[in-house]
């Protein structure tokens, strides 16, 4: 067993996973040691200036000097760390870049859309049941960008990582309480955009099953199985139809910020951009169904995604 550290840096939270991983085979689970997240909002502003703003800056350094800690202290020999979205978007990313690797030791690795699709793809896998030839579409909703993935047994078919996501469409369109019809059109008609974008490079009506990963999907099934706290077991694996997903996002798009803060399983940090993360993965399901002719009848939540991934694949 060899003990690794991935971290994965995004526009609205930076990961931690420490965790042991067996040498044997790309499916072998990993065992968790520790597992955090800290909603540091790097993409800030990023999407109207271009560049990452020093308070974010500030705030994700903290986070990381505190995840330094913890990797030290619980021995992991190999680190990797990835940034993604609002890191790819940024003018002055070395900043980030030069902080990042003055705490860690480690260069930060600004990845592409295809390679966080990828690595999205593989952690989303490795925990789910062999689904034969079968194509599974895997749909990682960031705070800056949305990843679609289309893969099978034998690995990816095809990717494309697009520039929609919860913090992106917030700071674009959604500045009501709560949106306006006005805002709400504006943000989908952005959706369907990314939508017809991502289908150009993935088949996605070859999709017989789609599974959704990262924080805005599983907070959204938490609020359509009613929960009474965030639960990671019940909603890891958690199947549901259609309608009801899509309820439950209309829900949470229809709140106020205040009601959607005394929702049980709501992290402070997705308050403000959950109502754009609802609205932009309740189009990607309704149009599924309509590319699949029905097919796509029901979605699966996974708490495993991209730091899954990328602890994988630095085994």
């Amino acid at each position: 067993m060899n003990r690794v550290a991935a971290i994965d840096c995004g526009t609205n939270s930076i990961r931690l996973l420490i965790a042991d991983a067996d040498d044997a085979g790309s499916h072998a689970p990993l065992r968790d040691i520790v597992r955090e997240m800290r909603v540091v909002r790097l993409g800030q502003g990023v999407d109207a200036t271009g560049e990452l703003a020093p308070e974010a800056l500030e705030r994700t350094f903290a986070a990381a000097g505190d995840y330094a800690g913890l990797i030290r202290h619980h021995g992991a020999g190999r680190i990797r760390f990835v940034a993604t979205s609002a890191s790819r978007d940024a003018r002055n990313r070395d900043v980030f870049v030069d902080g990042i690797r003055s705490l860690l030791g480690v260069e930060p690795e600004v990845i592409s859309g295809d390679e966080e699709a990828s690595l999205s793809f593989a952690g989303a896998s490795s925990v789910l049941p062999p689904s034969g030839k079968d194509a599974v579409l895997v749909v990682d909703l960031g705070g800056g960008s949305t990843e679609f993935v289309l893969g099978d047994d034998d690995g990816v078919i095809a990717a494309k990582s697009v520039d929609i996501g919860c913090v992106r469409l917030t700071e674009r369109h959604l500045h009501s309480d709560p949106p306006t019809p006005a805002e709400l059109a504006a943000a989908e008609a952005d959706v369907d955009a990314a939508i017809d974008l991502a289908n150009r490079t993935v088949p996605l009506n070859q999709a017989t099953a789609v599974v959704g990963v990262a924080g805005t999907i599983t907070t959204i099934t938490a609020h359509a199985l009613g929960l009474g706290e965030y639960d990671p077991g019940a909603i890891h694996g958690a199947s549901l139809d259609l309608d009801t997903i899509c309820d439950a996002a209309t829900s949470l798009i229809e709140m106020t910020r205040e009601e959607r803060a005394r929702l049980p399983y709501m992290h402070p940090g997705r308050v403000d951009v959950i109502g754009a993360g609802a609205l932009v993965w309740r189009r990607i399901l309704q149009r599924l169904a309509e590319l699949s002719d029905g097919a796509i009848s029901e979605a699966t939540s996974s708490e495993h995604d991209i730091l899954d991934g990328i602890a994988l694949s630095i085994r």
